[in-house]
């Protein structure tokens, strides 16, 4: 291999590593995870991190300077939205493998997410079949900031806290499929409990709307 092609390969790899250094902060990654919810002003993201605005913002610039966030402003806000390219694949990526090779992370996922053995939880396989077969009702409970800026298809939104007094708005006689976040989101596992306790048949989707995009499946918007 010729002194030219070492050098290539080196750019190459060096480029890898500056775009891996940017994501190489838990809190990007929980910023980065947000925004593949939707486009957020920096004071709500800030806010959904548990960050001061000067903080949240200053992991925002690392991000946007790799490509993963693109920024436009309105009036007196910053907001922030997903960059070009598979950012929300490259994400499910890292938390695959993170969970593949860390057993312990996925016993903390189990403990923390499935609460409740009740908590029946439906792969996407699955649930794309029962909606196809229109046997379900598919709820969405993030906040409705969330679900505006996109949802999977034909969800009713009632965030968690709202559910249950608008119990009226669901079909009991229809199994709810309950979503949220992701994985790791804790809000569909309440919603499940207090539905479930209202005497519904409530299954938690065991994804969420981040890795339903980001497999390429049809959203509202």
């Amino acid at each position: 291999m010729s002194i030219r092609n070492n050098e290539a390969q080196r750019q190459v790899f060096t480029r890898w590593a500056d775009v891996a250094r940017s994501l190489s902060n838990s809190h990007r990654l929980m910023l980065l995870q947000h925004i593949t919810q939707g486009e957020y002003p920096v004071e709500r993201l800030a806010e959904l991190a548990s960050l001061s605005v000067a903080n949240a913002s200053q992991h925002l610039q690392h991000l946007k300077r790799a490509g993963f966030v693109q920024a436009r402003r309105e009036g007196k806000h910053v907001y922030y939205g997903l960059g070009n390219g598979p950012v929300g694949e490259l994400l499910s990526a890292i938390r695959h493998y993170v969970e593949y090779q860390h057993h312990e992370i996925q016993m903390l996922l189990a403990n923390s997410v499935n609460q409740n053995e009740n908590v029946e939880p439906i792969s996407r396989e699955e649930l794309l079949e029962r909606l196809e077969a229109g046997d379900v009702t598919l709820l969405d409970v993030r906040p409705q900031e969330e679900y505006q800026a996109g949802h999977l298809p034909g969800a009713i939104n009632i965030p968690v806290e709202e559910l249950d007094s608008r119990l009226s708005e669901l079909n009991q006689k229809q199994a709810v499929v309950a979503y949220c976040r992701g994985p790791y989101c804790v809000l569909s596992v309440n919603a499940v409990n207090v539905l479930q306790k209202r005497g519904f048949l409530a299954l938690r989707f065991n994804e969420g709307f981040p890795q339903w995009k980001a497999a390429g499946l049809d959203v509202d918007l």
